[in-house]
């Protein structure tokens, strides 16, 4: 691995599964369709897609299959100028997720991600200068969902953000497919502890807390380290707890066509204001305006705005969406 340069600075890292993903581009059952589109997708390189739209520099790191499908994620990312750290595995096929419209106001979402290449992530993959130059370590509670090894490798990686001095943000971005509420509670609770920014909507909050659903104040009361909350709640807006300070910000009314990944994109939007040093409240501004131009067109992030676009947006009278 080459030696960041001055403009890899303070940037953002994550890792996780990124799979194949098969879309369908009409409304219908996957039972009658006769096309689907292939594409990409997974929370953390989504979030590593927004980030360098917005001008950070950002690494991911992840296992993918010795296969087509593996190939297709790493040119994917690389295209949109993510580092990328891509392990090919070839004891295990890359991870794969189909995405449909049974009807014109629903979305179907199935994986097929056991014993996956991603799964099969480990300590061991980190490699020694993973952090270097990185100001932010991003992880999910998708990837400690996802076997013990990856969760072993999460922490892994929180052990060196720490010893490090580099931030460790979370979304809790929880998966009910692939792990039970206890054992969830328990594996996203431990990464909260160890977390400085946690992200979450109102029942992952409550997940970490024990309780139905929880805000950002009653999460940084409930966590001992007192990190930055931030309540991610769709249409009803967003907020940020840090130092006993609460503010909020009304969701933007856009014409939404696919609202998946649009948690990835405000996440995005968030954490390159505070690389960029803004306040918490412009961190929720733009994380509002990336969600909600996220939600404006297909896919998981291929409507994630880029920084020219958002400087429009951000001076724009009005709505502040641009249509």
């Amino acid at each position: 691995m080459t030696t960041p340069t001055p403009e890899d600075r303070l940037g953002v890292v994550t890792l996780g599964e990124t799979m194949a993903q098969l879309r369908s581009g009409q409304v219908g059952s996957l039972a009658h369709l006769d096309q689907l589109a292939i594409g990409i997708a997974g929370a953390e390189s989504n979030v590593a897609i927004g980030l360098r739209r917005l001008g950070v520099p950002t690494t991911w790191l992840g296992r993918v299959g010795a296969d087509e499908l593996g190939r297709r994620v790493t040119r994917e990312l690389r295209a949109e100028g993510v580092r990328t750290l891509a392990i090919l595995d070839d004891g295990a096929p890359t991870g794969l997720m189909l995405k449909s419209r049974p009807t014109s106001v629903t979305t179907s979402v199935d994986y097929y991600r056991a014993g996956s290449a991603g799964s099969r992530l480990a300590p061991t993959d980190l490699p020694p200068d993973l952090l270097s130059g990185a100001g932010i370590l991003h992880v999910t509670g998708i990837t400690a969902a996802l076997s013990e090894s990856a969760r072993a490798t999460v922490h892994a990686a929180i052990d060196r953000a720490r010893a490090q001095g580099v931030r460790v943000s979370f979304d809790v971005n929880h998966r009910s497919r692939l792990i039970g509420t206890e054992d969830a509670r328990t594996a996203y609770r431990e990464i909260a502890e160890r977390a400085d920014l946690i992200f979450g909507g109102p029942e992952e909050l409550g997940l970490l807390l024990g309780t139905d659903a929880a805000t950002s104040e009653e999460a940084v009361a409930a966590l001992p380290a007192g990190p930055e909350v931030v309540l991610k709640d769709g249409e009803r807006g967003a907020a940020s707890t840090l130092d006993g300070t609460t503010l909020a910000v009304a969701a933007h009314p856009v014409s939404v066509v696919d609202t998946v990944g649009a948690g990835d994109a405000f996440v995005a939007g968030y954490l390159s204001a505070a690389v960029e040093g803004l306040d918490p409240l412009e961190r929720l501004r733009r994380g509002a305006i990336c969600g909600a131009v996220a939600c404006m067109s297909p896919g998981d992030w291929e409507g994630a705005p880029f920084l020219a676009d958002l400087d429009g947006v951000l001076g724009a009278a009005g709505d502040p969406v641009r249509r």
